[in-house]
């Protein structure tokens, strides 16, 4: 285990091991979208409350998913990198933020898109909707302090510290509608018990947070394969490419 880790270390190793995974990932996500997008659009039964306006959650519910998903890896990454001084660490972190934010983005629009017709309105300050959007801050601090040095590792190690920090918003997110009287709907598939959603409606939202999380994976990773050629832009094994 420690060999492979070392291995990870090495930018011209995990630069090939990348571009092997990456069509492993990359197609299965397509189709898994696709089938979960018919599933979820077409084959599902709409709503008995609200009518075909549930389905936005096969974008939402995903969306929001990796938005804490992506934060967790990339706090994780910087926290790798701080420690143990891998600069591939830096590297995935840097990866990962840009898509976290725009999962974030995208959680918190299509969020809104549902609010208005089911609240009435298309932002309140609801602790789920609130600590989102302070997510998608915190997203947005760590690009810009990552490239607020002219030193790429000040940069990094900043940006490191900043990410830690953050990861505290992470628990309140998933447990704000527990801790807080909210708006937003409580748990439904992730609850012990019987989940509150039936099986058609159900398992195109599986099928679409495994193919969502499989396209966030395989974009990272081509993500994290540029910045590694940027980085090592003037050593012998880039040269040779």
């Amino acid at each position: 285990m420690w060999k492979w880790f070392h291995q990870l270390a090495s930018p011209p190793h995990y630069y090939r091991m990348a571009g092997a995974i990456i069509p492993w990932t990359g197609w299965p996500a397509l189709l898994l979208i696709i089938i979960g997008a018919v599933g979820g659009l077409y084959l599902a039964p709409p709503d008995y409350q609200q009518g075909d306006a549930f389905r936005i959650i096969y974008v939402h519910v995903p969306s929001a998913w990796l938005s804490m998903f992506g934060y967790v890896v990339m706090a994780t990454a910087a926290a790798i990198g701080l420690i143990w001084r891998m600069k591939l660490a830096h590297v995935a972190a840097n990866a990962v933020a840009p898509l976290g934010a725009s999962f974030t983005a995208l959680a918190l629009a299509t969020g809104s898109i549902w609010g208005r017709p089911m609240w009435g309105t298309w932002w309140v300050w609801d602790a789920r909707l609130t600590s989102e959007l302070i997510l998608l801050f915190l997203y947005f601090g760590y690009m810009a302090l990552n490239r607020a040095f002219e030193d790429r590792k000040q940069g990094d190690r900043a940006s490191a510290v900043l990410a830690l920090v953050g990861v505290v918003n992470v628990p309140i997110i998933h447990y704000s509608v527990e801790w807080w009287n909210t708006l937003h709907q409580p748990a439904t598939i992730t609850k012990f018990g019987k989940p509150s959603i039936t099986v058609d409606m159900l398992w195109p939202l599986l099928v679409m947070f495994l193919g969502f999380t499989l396209f966030f994976i395989t974009v990272a990773l081509q993500r994290a394969r540029a910045e590694t050629l940027e980085r090592e832009r003037r050593s012998a094994w880039v040269k040779e490419l």
